[in-house]
């Protein structure tokens, strides 16, 4: 039997799954706590939870908490990280230190599809896409590593982040929660190539974080030739999907 990714559920998501289990409602606060915002990376060092509840969780979930393949640093503190995950696969993500705080560029897919000629990402084509809370584990580990709280998010590692587009939004809304990391919004980039059906998707939800467009060329002749999503989202569809995102959030890009 595969288990879930128990740090990939929502609290009121996580809520749901306790009361299935027959427990009390405050549980799944403490355990969304615990994954998030003193981010362990065992069952085990829940303490304040019941042996019996623990036993159950480790029988039916595992804790997204990847493994430190590889690490650089430069002499600005920045920190590389090639991440594996449970399966096996690799991502990559980096940590930025500023006067106002550390930011983390984290990866959304295992590899990515959009094809653009310039990026490594997409040489391999996509693998798979990676769930929230392997998204947020990116987070919690250079946390650990670095020994401070991240405290600025931008979305800009390994794969188009709308390509991942529930787990994403997932993903903001785990790592946002006052029970959680409580990452401001604000203080949050998201990063596309410019799939305007999912700007669209994204401006409904009217989230308060900071859109940015990888636009690299300015007419559809040059952005085709290094961005095949140019074909089907040429440059004017894109401006007027981001005038959309505009009047919809009152957010600029």
């Amino acid at each position: 039997m595969s288990k879930s990714c128990i740090s990939s559920y929502t609290l009121p998501q996580l809520g749901e799954v306790l009361a299935g289990l027959g427990q009390p409602g405050f549980r799944a606060k403490q355990v969304y706590r615990w994954l998030h915002q003193k981010q362990a990376t065992d069952f085990s060092a829940m303490t304040d939870q019941p042996k019996a509840l623990l036993a159950v969780l480790e029988e039916h979930f595992y804790i997204a908490a990847p493994t430190v393949r590889r690490r650089q640093q430069s002499r600005d503190g920045t920190v590389k990280y090639l991440l594996e995950l449970a399966d096996g696969n690799c991502i990559e993500a980096v940590a930025m230190r500023y006067s106002y705080g550390n930011t983390l560029c984290v990866s959304t897919q295992v590899g990515c599809r959009m094809g653009c000629r310039f990026c490594a990402s997409t040489q391999a084509g996509r693998v798979r896409d990676l769930e929230a809370g392997e998204i947020a584990a990116e987070v919690y580990t250079a946390q650990r590593d670095i020994g401070e709280r991240i405290s600025h998010i931008v979305l800009m590692g390994i794969g188009e982040p709308l390509d991942n587009f529930e787990q994403v939004l997932r993903f903001l809304t785990i790592i946002s929660s006052p029970e959680g990391a409580n990452v401001g919004m604000r203080n949050i980039s998201l990063s596309t190539c410019g799939l305007v059906p999912m700007i669209d998707r994204l401006a409904q939800e009217k989230l308060q974080l900071t859109l940015s467009i990888s636009l690299h060329a300015p007419n559809d002749v040059m952005r085709s030739s290094m961005m095949p999503v140019n074909d089907a989202y040429p440059v004017a569809q894109l401006i007027a999907a981001c005038r959309r995102y505009q009047q919809a959030t009152g957010r600029r890009i």
